[in-house]
């Protein structure tokens, strides 16, 4: 009989089947299903992406690429075109950019503020930024549409290099921390103006090299201040307030305590879920080879700068503080090699132990590294991270909330440039530590290592969108899930 004009002819697999005996055949239709099963899967996976990694173990370079680092994080990630409104053009934003970002997600420039540093925001949902090197704090109002550019009034000029911001409650009012580089500021809090100043925490040492502060506010109201290094890797110099510190100030005044020692720049400070302070520090530039063995070329490498070392260490840290902790600079250096000396050994960012450094702790003459609690979280070497903030609080889907943001500059060091990139670090709560980090958003510096951006912050909005500050190209952009 012939078939019906709609039917299709018998297929190759179904002519090989009727061909072979039934227990044949039915082992040969499963490994079909089961080949086919297997293709399905594979084609949910981004090509241009590997899939994520269960192991916090990595070869020198940048943090986990998209779609690595937490097991259970498996977003897609995307180059998208940053959206740049024409009012806020010019610039940077003279040629098109493009982002990656996880799927879905969209970049918008929002504003402009020249040197945008750090945010936070209002109680009553504005965008306050620091302009540090033009003495000046911000004030965006968003609009009624959120995407729509806001309109931005000077809140405050004439300050010396302000940078971090904090709100809190305090008798009855809301009050808002400016840190200075010489003092911490506290203002009561009108609504849309500043009203009274109080200088909190004064007679803070400046100039050197790392002159701005971060201020962090606990729930019994702690004023917590980061006093970064005066210099790269010198012991600090005698100084009270000392360098290389976070202070812990009381609200009603008083010459405040040293908290943690060691932190040769700390400019991120947050509150983890569980209520723990922690710091985000960038570490020493220029490291000495601090091992007794050959490195590349040279037959012994100790005491001399290489730089096929220096490109991967030591990381940049982020530790829980508690009071007295000491995170070693300059004498003890973070070291994430699984084989501490050993040319393009496999990394591990995660509790990672201290070698003495060369130049200033020959032999643990000064500090015994091996005695110090080690770092709970790394990144990559010269990712020079700025602001950095949980996301708990926050409106940002829960899977992404669940974690934290981590701005980083980029390097100056290092051969080929470490880029710039706002990371993103899931919490582990039973753990009460922070997993692998992931490139949340990148794409800042081009094929030749110089960079159009760099971003200097990142803050949850209110609206659920992630507002990132970019000090280079002067803007704040909007990260819309």
């Amino acid at each position: 009989m012939s078939p019906a004009p709609d039917a299709q002819p018998p297929s190759r697999a179904r002519r090989l089947l009727g061909g072979l005996r039934p227990w044949a055949a039915a082992l040969l239709a499963l490994g079909i299903v089961a080949a086919a099963i297997l293709v399905t899967r594979s084609s949910r996976v981004d090509s241009n992406q590997p899939a994520a990694s269960t192991r916090d173990q990595t070869g020198p370079g940048s943090p986990a690429p998209p779609g690595r680092g937490a097991a259970h994080h498996r977003s897609r990630f995307v180059k998208t075109t940053l959206a740049v409104p024409r009012a806020n053009g010019g610039g940077a934003f003279s040629s098109r950019h493009a982002l990656t970002v996880p799927r879905g997600w969209r970049a918008e420039v929002w504003a402009r503020v020249g040197g945008a540093r750090f945010e936070a925001w209002t109680p009553q949902g504005d965008l306050l930024v620091s302009a540090p090197q033009a003495g000046q704090i911000w004030r965006l109002v968003p609009a009624a549409h959120a995407a729509a550019a806001p309109s931005m009034h000077l809140l405050v000029s004439g300050l010396s290099l302000p940078q971090g911001l904090a709100f809190d409650r305090l008798g009855g009012h809301e009050v808002l921390y400016v840190a200075e580089t010489g003092q911490v500021d506290r203002y009561v809090w009108n609504g849309n103006s500043l009203g009274a100043r109080t200088v909190v925490a004064g007679h803070l040492p400046t100039g050197g090299a790392h002159p701005l502060k971060e201020v962090a506010i606990a729930r019994d109201h702690t004023i917590y201040v980061d006093i970064g290094s005066a210099t790269n890797a010198d012991p600090p110099a005698n100084t009270r307030p000392p360098r290389a510190a976070v202070m812990a100030y009381a609200p009603d005044g008083g010459p405040g305590r040293v908290f943690a020692t060691g932190v040769r720049n700390g400019d991120g400070l947050s509150f983890a879920p569980d209520g723990s302070l922690w710091t985000a520090v960038n570490q020493r530039d220029q490291i000495a080879y601090p091992f007794h063995r050959p490195h590349g070329s040279a037959s012994l490498a100790y005491g001399s700068v290489v730089q096929s070392y220096v490109n991967d260490h030591p990381p940049d840290e982020l530790a829980r503080l508690t009071r007295g902790r000491n995170l070693g600079w300059p004498f003890c250096n973070p070291d994430p090699d699984l084989h501490p000396g050993q040319a393009g050994s496999r990394t591990s960012y995660a509790n990672m132990r201290f070698d003495a450094d060369a130049q200033v702790n020959p032999g643990d003459s000064r500090l015994r590294c091996g005695r110090l609690p080690r770092i709970q979280r790394g990144v990559p070497a010269h990712s020079a991270p700025l602001g950095f903030h949980f996301l708990h609080h926050s409106k940002l889907p829960q899977r992404w909330a669940n974690g934290a943001v981590l701005a980083v500059h980029g390097s100056w060091d290092r051969v080929p440039p470490r880029p710039p990139a706002v990371l993103w670090l899931p919490w582990e709560s039973k753990r009460r530590t922070l997993g692998p980090a992931i490139s949340l958003m990148s794409g800042f510096q081009n094929p030749d290592g110089s960079r159009w951006g760099r971003p200097a912050d990142a803050v949850a909005g209110p609206d659920g969108a992630l507002y990132v500050s970019d000090d280079t190209a002067g803007a704040i952009y909007r990260v819309v899930p």
